[in-house]
């Protein structure tokens, strides 16, 4: 029998990529759970409306459980409130969050649910989710008109108890504001790495970044990157808390500055930082903190922003000595290396505190 003359084909050709084998195998992975489907909405908030530049009209990234298309079921909802510098976008394209939440759902860490992540990405990198008169009320902008779209379009349980919000860093600190000035809204909160809960360590009397925002002449060159991140925080906070509309290139009082390598302290403006301040807004809010099903704040022990871990236990202590029920935890982790990740916070610690203080129907 005469063979016929083949040509032997390149290995190259023969067998996939490394990179496309990476990339199929990381698709099975994800495959395996039934999916949801991420929705990006908008929304004109009259709350934002503002002198400082701000757009009012928001987007915001929903995320539907698997099977919410074809069905009749009301859902509970979280409300995520994204970290400085970040955006809601970025919680799906960077952080894979509507991932983790499939995993989630399919391994019965938390029943299905809807996840709400309003953009809070400013000018500045970061509203605060504060009501400002510069830069727009951004608390009721999430406490009161994101809510009420939310519940008028899609299909919720349109209950305080079906409710829970949570968030990192920025975010976090969020969270917890949300829960203190609308705890007949929100009935749980958890809080992941909040920062600026108190102005001290690196965002405080000591830190270096108060002289270098005086340094930066531009906003162009002050949310350049990372470099900048802290000076960039202080001035957000600023544009948040104690704005001066006459005061350019921020428009901003901060409670420190400096003649020369001389420290002022500016007593006025660190009054209304403090009073801005997760702690300083304790006291006025005890008993709408004791309103809350649950509340719970975690922490790294390793955290690069020195303030956070000292702030989350100075917090805490303060929540003890007034009577209001809470869970505080310290990990091994650092700000962010310990969130979205197989064994991270957001799967095995956050959403399944919502499963068991969220009301599901």
């Amino acid at each position: 029998m005469k063979m016929k003359n083949t040509k032997s084909i390149p290995m190259r050709k023969k067998m996939p990529s490394l990179l496309f084998t990476l990339l199929l195998l990381g698709h099975m992975v994800y495959a395996q759970y039934p999916q949801g489907k991420v929705v990006f909405d908008h929304l004109y908030s009259a709350s934002l409306e503002n002198k400082g530049g701000e757009n009012p009209t928001r987007r915001v990234t929903i995320y539907l459980p698997a099977g919410y298309e074809k069905g009749k079921q009301r859902y509970p909802v979280i409300y995520y409130l994204h970290g400085f510098t970040w955006s809601d976008s970025m919680m799906i394209a960077r952080t894979h969050f509507d991932k983790v939440l499939d995993k989630a759902i399919a391994t019965s860490k938390i029943r299905p649910v809807i996840v709400v992540m309003p953009d809070h990405h400013t000018l500045y990198r970061g509203s605060y989710i504060t009501n400002s008169s510069f830069t727009g009320k951004w608390a009721d902008f999430t406490g009161i008109d994101l809510v009420n779209f939310i519940d008028k379009k899609y299909r919720t349980i349109p209950e305080w108890e079906s409710r829970g919000i949570s968030g990192h860093s920025m975010g976090g600190q969020g969270a917890i504001k949300m829960g203190m000035l609308f705890p007949d809204v929100f009935s749980s909160v958890y809080s992941l790495s909040p920062a600026t809960l108190a102005i001290v360590e690196d965002i405080g009397i000591k830190s270096n970044a108060f002289k270098r925002v005086q340094e930066i002449k531009s906003r162009e060159e002050l949310i350049t990157g990372w470099n900048e991140f802290l000076p960039n925080t202080l001035v957000a906070m600023g544009r948040t808390y104690s704005p001066n509309p006459n005061k350019p290139p921020f428009y901003a009082d901060l409670p420190y500055r400096y003649e020369k390598d001389s420290l002022i302290v500016e007593d006025e403006v660190l009054k209304l930082w403090n009073k801005n301040s997760v702690i300083g807004m304790v006291d006025d809010h005890v008993e709408d903190l004791k309103k809350l099903r649950a509340l719970k704040l975690d922490w790294g022990r390793n955290e690069e922003f020195t303030h956070i871990p000292v702030s989350c236990k100075i917090f805490s202590q303060m929540l003890e000595n007034r009577g209001v029920a809470h869970y505080a935890e310290e990990y091994i982790g650092s700000h962010s290396n310990k969130l979205w990740t197989d064994d991270g916070r957001a799967l095995n610690e956050m959403l399944p505190f919502f499963d068991t203080y969220l009301k599901f129907k």
